[in-house]
């Protein structure tokens, strides 16, 4: 079977340093849009050079010995390719180059690794979680030629020294842009592929030590911030008079009594709403983040905005229960509601999955276990964060243990005075 990756090989001049004005020649071996370049030793006059043929020009005798040993170095550098493909051996642009002066030793690099993890990705991979690999790379990248000096680096040479410089990095890493400065999470995320990409190494047997075996991650623990039932009250109550800010508070109050995220709420379908163990209407979707099954009992109000768009001339052409709209505009408009409805909360469409754990679930009364079978959790330690933030609900459960607790003194005194 044919590869359907790009292989080719120029040879072009580069302007030298030397009086005479001679330019040295080199080639270029490139390979899925990478490149690696090795000079040839030899210079030129720039005269004589054909660009468009990537040849000397002329007749002469020596014209004709440089381009017979330029042919030469063609055939070569295509054998080393032809090698490394009959050996099934992972194929790079520095790796045809590395074969090609007979200085590969069978070593694999830090970059060969990420691109190969890339393309076993591909079709395991959700779009969101390749992108995130693909900004951790660009780091990477960056850091290779800012720190190590280099465009890539083996992966036997990869100490623990390797990661914390590189974790450093991350955080003195001051942007170009709008954006804010890594916090402690997200260099975290960064560290978290490149292990996911060292452990596979690993497991490939392209090293024999793992550098990341005595690095620890250090995650902050954040409340998962959520709205409460007046904020909640709030939102569903204001009166609207612009149609999108209309629609995005209907999006978002459903999502509030579902705990949907957004991609699994902006792709439900009429065959998602099924007949429920009680009779009643049910979604019944997968997680796109996870897989996980999902079961949910639609609650009135989430019921009545299925209804509500039914209808709608946007959800029927995209056989959707909601018409498309893309999570950037979702949390722009989320922040206009938030200031119209005088929350100072950061309003983002996730923060309706935790208002359904907390405000609507947990704190009347819905058991633990049950809030994690309905927001797809695999473990029930995933759904305890939000436990852990409800201060009125503990606030209430205490309120409970004192009447209990006073009912019973009550009757011991009762008992006491009768005897």
């Amino acid at each position: 079977m044919r590869s359907s990756n790009t292989f080719s090989i120029i040879f072009f001049p580069k302007p030298s340093q030397r009086k005479d004005k001679l330019h040295n020649l080199y080639t270029r071996i490139t390979y899925d849009t990478r490149r690696a370049e090795i000079s040839l030793k030899i210079n030129i006059d720039i005269q004589l050079w054909d660009s468009s043929k990537a040849r000397m020009k002329g007749n002469s005798a020596e014209a004709r010995k440089l381009n017979q040993y330029l042919g030469q170095i063609n055939s070569e550098i295509f054998d080393a390719y032809d090698q490394l493909r009959k050996n099934n051996d992972l194929i790079t642009a520095n790796a045809i180059k590395a074969r090609f002066l007979n200085e590969d030793t069978n070593e694999f690099t830090l970059i060969a690794a990420v691109e190969y993890h890339y393309k076993l990705a591909l079709s395991t991979i959700r779009p969101g979680t390749l992108k995130n690999y693909r900004t951790t790379e660009k780091y990477l990248r960056a850091f290779l030629q800012d720190i190590q000096k280099s465009e890539d680096i083996f992966l036997s040479r990869i100490r623990y020294s390797f990661i914390t410089t590189f974790e450093n990095y991350l955080r003195m890493h001051v942007p170009t842009d709008h954006q804010k400065p890594m916090g402690n999470n997200t260099v975290m995320k960064h560290l978290q592929r490149l292990r996911k990409i060292v452990s596979m190494t690993v497991r490939l047997e392209w090293i024999d030590k793992d550098p990341f075996a005595n690095y620890k991650a250090s995650y902050e623990r954040k409340e998962r911030e959520f709205l409460s039932g007046v904020e909640l009250d709030a939102i569903e109550m204001k009166e609207l008079k612009i149609d999108r800010l209309k629609y995005v508070r209907d999006l978002f109050v459903f999502s509030c009594y579902t705990g949907l995220a957004y991609i699994d709420t902006i792709t439900l379908t009429d065959d998602n709403l099924v007949k429920g163990i009680d009779g009643g209407r049910w979604i019944h979707t997968h997680r796109t983040k996870t897989g996980n099954s999902v079961r949910i009992p639609l609650l009135d109000k989430a019921e009545a905005l299925i209804e509500k768009y039914k209808d709608h001339p946007k959800a029927i052409y995209n056989g959707t229960l909601f018409p498309k709209i893309s999570n950037q505009k979702l949390n722009a408009y989320l922040k206009e509601i938030a200031d119209l409805c005088d929350i100072k909360k950061n309003i983002t469409f996730h923060l309706a999955r935790h208002t359904f754990a907390t405000t609507i679930t947990l704190s009347n009364g819905v058991p633990l276990a049950t809030v994690s079978k309905l927001l797809g959790h695999a473990k029930i330690t995933s759904t305890q964060i939000y436990a852990k933030v409800i201060e009125s609900k503990v606030s209430d459960d205490m309120k409970e243990l004192k009447s209990v607790l006073n009912k019973k003194k009550q009757n011991d005194d009762n008992i006491n005075r009768a005897s």
